[in-house]
């Protein structure tokens, strides 16, 4: 059986540079990602908003005119 530390090796430059190209790239993903779920949350908490004071508008006019 092969030891790991024994397999193991001082990452060449290629390799530095692809991990940090790949780490850079998995940042941006997740960025992109959190920037997307954002945008959903406010415009469902702006719709939600829009509906809560078309009901209150609306319940406002019935205790107006009774």
């Amino acid at each position: 059986m092969v030891n790991v530390r024994e397999r193991r090796s001082t990452p060449t430059g290629a390799e530095r540079e692809a991990r940090k190209v790949f780490r850079q790239a998995e940042a941006k993903a997740a960025l992109t990602d959190y920037a997307k779920a954002q945008k959903a949350f406010h415009e469902n908490r702006e719709r939600l908003k829009a509906e809560r004071l078309a009901r209150e508008a609306k319940a406002a006019g019935r205790t107006k005119t009774d």
